[in-house]
């Protein structure tokens, strides 16, 4: 007979003595608990210890997170929090430096417990903190110790950021210029520094002022991957928690200073792997630098305006300058505004007589401009070409450079993102971003010259404007996708997949989807999914048997802290803890924390899960809400919450657990993977009717004959 819930069998271990095996009764109160196992070791002053586990991450045993325990938890009997405070909030005040330097270790460490936490710094141990890094003069051991300590109960949210003293930022700013500090040193003073920034306006502008981008830039340099990583992770938080004209300021001193070029060589391009949280830092420089198009993205084109005039005027003189010199100057007011409504006809603006019309609608706005003069100065060779050379087509078959680039640079803007919030997870970037300045504007460069190709090679007229840029929209997303490492590389692959190649990749998925569609193989397509489907569940369950290194994300987006979830080889317990960066696959007996597949009771996605619902909403936490899930276990209903690191990950996570749960795989993966998989089926089954067409209805089944004297008689033949 399985025991109550409100009981569970635990052991209890203790220095020097034997442990206990004890039935923990929920409903009984810790403190009488305590007692119990004291009296069995004889130990007097129960209410000076505490249970602990001895795994993990060591948390205290508590009234609140008591229902946690669970059948065959090994817990330690250890002095308690309180007592563990006091003793430490006197050792790190200790004129003998091994016993404060080893206070200080065991303080950062008991520090990641919440209750331990709570009760240090009710004693006034933070301001002992203080005072440690403000009057020493110690880079070593214990400054590091010291400040690990501080970054972890910080971490509690117990204490405001915008309480620290001037003296003690001052302090940490200087270990972040100074040279001959300990590396691990900078970079938790990098970290304390991080975290400060989005807090508050006052401490932004203070660091800004205080920590320069050269100082950053010489950390980012260094060979030391983890100090690289805090330096571009305050970096990144800098450039979150500036206004508009400050990031735009910031970055154009790192375009100057060539972080571009340096990021493509030594971080990209590096010996070392790029991990997941370096990846994030590189979107998110990608995005906030785009996005700096956003607000002549957003303009439109102010026809009052002399300096827009005059970018308008210099493509028409760009193109047709040695048209018009000499006698134009003598023409009437009238003739040269036909000359010039003329001119830009040719250079395919829809309201030749009033261009800056065509540049009103916002996006694209003043961005497309921008574009254009930027392709007319910086390769005027190719910008005369287009327009001379459709200048002379027959009208029906010119292609508009204007409205071309007009379309273009709105096309480029919604593949590129550009006005997006950024991701709090993604880390989706484009290599060859990092490896050119003005990327948006080469990009452009290289794409409206292969509208001009595609227009030709489509033998394309004004009818078919919308035709001809959404294949170049086709070309330019696919060849994105093959992720090329510069410009050259994209330009060299995106002319190379020209319309001939588009036709055939369409007419290839456009057979394969006519095929698939006669009634016969949809009945086909029927009977196999069923033994699919279950080829899909058994590869979901082999993936959460593999596991997934998964970040928390506290309420100041951080996503230091790791942890790894994976499922046994029976599929009946899910292992979780908490893992150090750089461990990829932990061992199953590494991960203390465990929950039976029969305790689960649901799956929550979403906005329903309880960790989407603490933080608050908007547009930045959108791409949280869809890589959130939840596993809803035991009879109280406690929450197991993930946030995973991809959408990939989302889906196979979300389709293994609903397998456990004995429910239908929901995600959009699971019908991607089920189409390619009966896709590659029916190929197969299908070989050899190649060239045969289906026919709807099966053919009739002839008549029986009207005799059956038509059996061979063998014996007859023997004799």
């Amino acid at each position: 007979m399985p025991p109550p819930k409100d009981v569970v069998k635990i052991a209890i271990q203790m220095v020097g003595a034997i442990p206990q095996l004890i039935e923990l009764q929920q409903t009984k109160p810790l403190a009488s608990v305590l007692k119990d196992v004291c009296d069995v070791w004889s130990l007097p002053n129960a209410e000076h210890y505490a249970l602990q586990y001895v795994d993990g991450r060591q948390t205290y045993i508590t009234e609140s997170n008591r229902g946690e325990i669970k059948n065959g938890s090994i817990l330690r009997l250890t002095t308690s929090p309180d007592q563990e405070a006091e003793r430490l909030y006197s050792g790190i005040q200790s004129n003998n430096s091994d016993v404060k330097t080893d206070s200080l270790k065991k303080l950062a460490s008991l520090s990641q417990d919440v209750t331990f936490a709570q009760e240090f710094i009710n004693r006034n141990g933070l301001k002992q903190i203080f005072y440690i890094v403000e009057e020493g003069n110690d880079t070593g051991e214990m400054l590091a110790h010291t400040l690990k300590a501080f970054m972890e109960l910080m971490e509690h949210d117990f204490v405001s950021w915008e309480t620290l003293s001037a003296a003690f930022i001052k302090k940490i700013v200087s270990y972040v210029n100074m040279n001959a500090v300990d590396a691990s040193v900078q970079q938790l003073s990098l970290s304390i520094l991080e975290n400060m920034v989005p807090t508050s306006r006052l401490l932004f502008e203070l660091v800004k002022k205080e920590v320069t981008l050269d100082r950053l830039l010489t950390h980012l340099q260094v060979t030391n991957a983890q100090l690289q990583l805090k330096a571009m992770a305050l970096l990144i938080a800098l450039l979150l928690a500036a206004t508009d004209a400050e990031r735009r300021e910031m970055m154009d001193y790192l375009r100057e200073k060539n972080i571009r070029q340096f990021i493509h060589k030594h971080i990209i391009h590096s010996s070392e792997p790029l991990g997941d949280e370096m990846a994030h830092y590189l979107y998110v420089l990608q995005s906030v630098s785009l996005n700096l198009c956003e607000r002549r993205m957003r303009t439109s084109m102010d026809p009052y305006s002399q300096e827009q005039r005059e970018l308008l005027q210099s493509l028409r003189q760009t193109a047709f300058e040695s048209e018009t010199d000499g006698p134009a100057s003598n023409f009437s007011t009238e003739r040269r505004r036909s000359l010039c409504a003329k001119e830009f006809r040719k250079l395919g603006f829809m309201n030749n007589s009033n261009p800056a019309e065509d540049l009103r609608r916002a996006p694209p706005g003043l961005l497309a401009l921008d574009n254009m003069v930027y392709f007319s100065r910086h390769t005027p060779n190719a910008y005369s070409r287009f327009v001379l050379e459709n200048s002379s087509r027959e009208d029906k078959h010119e292609c508009p450079f204007a409205r071309s680039s007009i379309q273009l640079t709105l096309i480029l803007c919604e593949i590129l993102h550009v006005g997006e919030p950024c991701s709090e997870t993604a880390q989706a970037f484009y290599p060859m971003f990092f490896g050119q300045d003005h990327f948006f504007e080469e990009l452009f460069c290289i794409c409206i010259q292969l509208v001009n190709k595609t227009w030709k090679e489509m033998r394309a007229t004004q009818e078919d404007f919308d035709k001809v840029l959404q294949v170049v929209r086709e070309q330019i997303t696919r060849t994105l996708s093959l992720k090329p490492t510069s410009l050259e590389l994209f330009k060299t692959r995106v002319n190379a997949l020209n319309y001939s190649e588009i036709l055939k990749l369409r007419q290839t998925e456009r057979l394969h989807q006519e095929e698939t569609l006669a009634v016969p193989v949809l009945e086909l397509r029927e009977r196999l999914k069923p033994e699919l489907l279950e080829l899909i569940r058994q590869q979901r369950l082999l993936h959460l048997c593999e596991g997934t290194l998964f970040r928390k994300i506290s309420s100041r987006r951080r996503q230091d802290k790791l942890w790894y979830c994976r499922l046994s080889p029976n599929h009946k317990v899910l292992h979780y803890g908490d893992v150090e960066e750089g461990v990829n696959s932990p061992p199953i007996e590494s991960l203390p924390e465990k929950i039976p597949v029969a305790d689960m009771k649901m799956l929550l996605v979403g906005k329903e899960c309880p960790h989407t619902k603490e933080k608050s909403s908007g547009k930045q936490n959108k791409d949280v809400l869809e890589l959130a899930f939840s596993v809803v276990y035991d009879v109280e209903e406690y929450c197991l919450n993930f946030i995973a690191p991809t959408r990939y990950e989302f889906c196979l996570w979300t389709d293994g657990l609903n397998v456990l749960l004995g429910k239908e795989m929901t995600s959009e993966r699971t019908q991607t993977d089920l189409d390619v998989l009966l896709s590659m089926e029916l190929k197969l089954r299908l070989l050899d009717l190649e060239n045969i067409s289906i026919p709807d209805t099966p053919p009739p089944i002839p008549k029986p004959p009207s005799n059956l004297n038509f059996c061979y008689d063998f014996t007859h033949a023997e004799q």
